[in-house]
């Protein structure tokens, strides 16, 4: 079985929902059609009685750029709005994802920047490539962190390394990230996608029901935090886009150009 969206495509096949995003062109971007389409994907899944494993993958050379700058550029002076408008589609979404009582896979080719980053943190088993590079980009736009980043980070990297990785908007490399706990994975390019596939494939074929309490025993610590911290970042996305900074810091890197920040 197969659905199609914009920006998504879902597959099933022997209680495997494969997950692919399929706008390569545009490096998978993070946007309006993303946020609405993530959101029924992962409601439809919950409704999937059949469902035992969810591998979450991309078309194309990289996982995902995370928010698309040519949309917000034209818009940036009213970005507030749009962002409350998307991240009420994408934080649903993220949180149907991440209490999903099967495994979820991601399997992470190129380039994760920003909101990708946060959302692939939130998955079970992360398997990247050995070229897979892992960014934080949020701080270069004058943005604060959003896609449940301040908690799926914090829960692989530990608060301190996460907090430097965003404010730094530090790039990490695949082996990097494999040390500080935010891939799982680390194989050669060729065989991402096979390997990928092979772990979620196994996670298919085992204890369902058991491995969806042990999701729901390790989520349950942080889940009253994970919530709140949804609709914080919300708000404090919206608000902060808002700022001169902010609005500077999309120019500045639509322009491809050095941002100058002013602290307002």
């Amino acid at each position: 079985m197969t659905t199609t969206l914009p920006s998504l495509r879902l597959d099933m096949e022997d209680g495997l929902a494969t997950v692919t995003m399929t706008q390569p062109a545009r490096g998978n971007p993070i946007d309006g059609d993303f946020t609405r389409d993530f959101k029924e994907v992962f409601l439809a899944l919950w409704e999937t009685p059949a469902l035992r494993a969810v591998l979450l993958r991309p078309e194309g050379p990289n996982f995902s750029f995370g928010g698309d700058l040519k949309t917000f550029h034209p818009v940036r002076h009213a970005l507030p709005a749009m962002v409350r408008r998307m991240t009420s589609d994408f934080h649903v979404g993220l949180s149907r994802a991440w209490q999903l009582p099967v495994p979820i896979v991601a399997e992470v080719p190129g380039w994760a920047m920003g909101g990708a980053v946060g959302l692939l943190a939130g998955c079970d088993v992360v398997v990247a490539g050995e070229s897979t590079r892992f960014g934080s980009a949020f701080s270069h736009l004058g943005f604060s962190c959003d896609s449940g980043s301040s908690v799926t980070l914090t829960f692989r990297m530990g608060a301190a390394r996460a907090r430097r990785f965003v404010l730094l908007g530090e790039v990490l490399s695949s082996h990097d990230a494999l040390a500080v706990g935010l891939a799982d994975q680390v194989v050669p390019d060729a065989q991402l996608a096979d390997s990928a596939r092979e772990v979620a494939v196994r996670l298919a074929a085992g204890p369902t029901l058991a491995y969806g309490e042990i999701k729901r025993l390790f989520l349950r610590a942080g889940h009253a935090q994970l919530e709140a911290q949804l609709e914080d970042e919300a708000l404090t996305l919206a608000r902060i886009s808002g700022t001169q900074d902010a609005q500077e810091g999309v120019a500045a890197m639509f322009e491809r150009r050095k941002a100058s920040f002013q602290g307002r």
